[in-house]
């Protein structure tokens, strides 16, 4: 027998066995050993490596990283825009790599795309921008009256349907934009940066809306982002990038009360707050006085749902006891947050207040005295 016949033989080897992992024939979008390499000026690049990820039906999913790490590129797979040059992408379990055009045509209309820079047409209305596509497929005038009518109505728009792109706001223009994203009632909805070019106020505006999207329409929406706090305000489950890779991934409020890469650590600092500076240049790691204060960093992970008892741990901690910054919030119903606390005249020794600390807070460090 040859080589060849031999191997034909040879079953394909099964990247998971599904009755092992349910989810994964349970997954609206799966990447099975993905990867996606570029010709370069100077030589290939490559973007993504062996990309394995499912994402399941009605979730927010966030894909993060920082510039360059390949965001772009994997999402772009999904509906075709960008060919894997190598694994798979499938789509209800369904391989989409030998689609020919019409297929193609097909799957890009069950799946709607939101952009950073809005794509809008210039010269049309917002009424004309949310309807040519349906103008382009063919639908009734009828039809696409009633249902630019409805967008318009959804994503608070309908009274500047006469309006052109360069007389709306930032986000009014993004709204236009997750509108047209939605003419064909699409599965799925893809968002590349969409709320990159917007200011801190408009962009809660428009998380709010694609949270009301996702949960009124039942669409599963896939975001990509460099900004931490958009996926703390949105997303179920997160999947950190760096170079292509994925470095880590789980549930929002995992990942941010317990960052374990160095690449989530550095996302993540923006949002949380070390000592101030004028209160760390007075620490020493030695009290010059009894009367010298001890400050704590009080560390929520997420791991316990109920949110700390500070009545009972400041009793537990003794003397007078200060908070001097910090907070503690609520992410997908886990409490999580830091907390420095300024502990003076407790009877305790510095290893034991960080002990009883410790029943309250999932990390408890000294920081030091005289504060």
């Amino acid at each position: 027998m040859s080589v060849a016949t031999l191997q034909r033989k040879l079953p394909e080897p099964a990247p998971q066995r599904a009755e092992l992992h349910p989810e994964l024939n349970r997954a609206q979008v799966r990447f099975i050993g993905l990867g996606k390499t570029y010709q370069g000026q100077q030589g290939p690049v490559q973007a993504l490596h062996g990309i394995d990820l499912a994402i399941q039906r009605g979730e927010v999913f966030g894909i993060i990283g920082r510039s360059g790490a390949g965001k772009s590129s994997l999402i772009r797979t999904i509906n075709r825009l960008e060919q894997p040059s190598s694994g798979r992408v499938l789509i209800d379990q369904v391989d989409i790599g030998d689609f020919d055009e019409d297929r193609l045509v097909a799957l890009r209309r069950r799946i709607g795309m939101i952009f950073q820079h809005f794509n809008l047409m210039s010269a049309k209305t917002v009424w004309h921008n949310v309807e040519l596509p349906l103008k382009v497929a063919g639908v009734p005038k009828a039809e696409r009256e009633r249902k630019v009518r409805e967008l318009l109505e959804l994503v608070g728009l309908k009274d500047k349907h006469q309006a052109y792109p360069a007389q709306l706001s930032g986000g009014q223009k993004q709204r236009v934009g997750i509108a047209r994203a939605l003419v064909h009632d699409p599965e799925i909805l893809l968002c590349d940066e969409a709320t990159s070019a917007l200011d801190p106020e408009t962009t809660q505006s428009i998380l709010g809306l694609l949270k009301q999207i996702n949960q009124r329409l039942g669409l599963t929406l896939i975001l990509i982002t460099h900004e931490m706090a958009v996926i703390r305000e949105i997303c179920d489950r997160v999947v950190v990038l760096e170079h292509g890779r994925i470095v880590e991934q789980g549930p929002v409020w995992k990942v941010f009360g317990h960052p374990q890469h160095e690449v989530s650590k550095t996302l993540l600092a923006p949002l949380q707050h070390g000592l101030a500076p004028e209160l760390q240049s007075h620490l020493r790691s030695h009290p010059e006085s009894s009367e010298a204060a001890l400050v704590l960093s009080l560390r929520f992970t997420g791991s316990l749902r109920e949110e700390p008892d500070l009545a009972a741990l400041f009793s537990a901690l003794g003397g007078r006891v200060r908070l001097l910054q910090g907070g503690v919030e609520r992410i997908q119903g886990h409490a999580l947050g830091q907390l420095l606390l300024a502990v003076q005249g407790s009877s305790l020794g510095a290893e034991e207040l960080r002990q009883r600390a410790g029943q309250w807070a999932q990390q408890v460090e000294v920081l030091g005295y005289g504060v």
